[in-house]
């Protein structure tokens, strides 16, 4: 079988596990809505290349107005991306990070890390919880389940959270071998933990239309309609959202 099969294989098997955590898809999306209804914010970040997850549901057509992107240049990749894997183990940067920004018992922090073990993601969800949110992880189970953590506690992301899913992924993320190379390749937590995201904020949606309510999302500003709906939103949020 060709590389590439092999790998849609692989996704299609972890795309049957989040499936099978569709009890937590309708408790996370409860919780989503409920924080819209209530005027909270979702904050959301990651580390490394799941900062990305931050971004995917941030100004995103279709998406929740009120998202807050926590986007740390030290812990992203575009500017040193090494350096970014010792950010991520500092212990106290998240709170130093999170003093920038304002979580209360209305907000709702989803936070992604594939191995789950790394100080800053797991001080954030310490933080977010002490100050009243609650906390879903995206997180690999398999790999974090392999390795020590690195905060002094001893716990891991999925140990703080009040809910996590499991992205299915492979111990290192990459799922396929390649006869006569040592490593694996093609990662899969991104296209995995993209679809829970999205499948959270789906149900969320519906959740809220089927009250009669009227969620603030953002249309596509590449449309004629869109761009007059988006304006009124960003006028909105400008000045509270970060980044925005």
């Amino acid at each position: 079988m060709k590389a590439y099969k092999k790998y849609f294989n692989q996704i299609q098997q972890k795309l049957q596990l989040v499936h099978e955590q569709s009890g937590k898809i309708e408790e996370a999306a409860s919780w989503i809505s409920g924080c819209m209804e209530m005027g909270g914010y979702i904050l959301t970040s990651g580390t490394g290349h799941s900062h990305i997850f931050a971004e995917e549901i941030f100004y995103r057509a279709g998406g929740f107005a009120r998202v807050i992107p926590i986007l740390d240049d030290a812990l992203m990749l575009h500017k040193d991306a090494s350096y970014s894997t010792e950010v991520e183990r500092m212990e106290g940067y998240a709170a130093q990070l999170l003093g920038a920004y304002s979580i209360t018992e209305k907000d709702i922090f989803i936070i992604s890390s594939n191995s789950g073990r790394n100080t800053v993601s797991i001080e954030m969800a310490m933080i977010a919880r002490e100050n009243g949110a609650k906390v879903i992880a995206i997180t690999n189970l398999k790999h974090t389940l392999s390795v020590e953590s690195r905060h002094p506690s001893g716990k891991k992301l999925f140990q703080i959270a009040d809910l996590y899913f499991d992205n299915g992924g492979e111990i290192g993320d990459a799922s396929v071998e390649i006869e006569g190379l040592g490593f694996k390749v093609g990662a899969t937590s991104t296209v995995i933990g993209t679809t829970i995201l999205q499948a959270i904020m789906v149900q969320a949606t519906e959740n809220m239309v089927k009250k009669g309510l009227s969620p603030e999302v953002f249309s596509s500003s590449n449309s004629d309609e869109g761009e007059e709906h988006n304006e009124a939103l960003i006028k909105k949020y400008k000045g509270k959202i970060k980044g925005l």
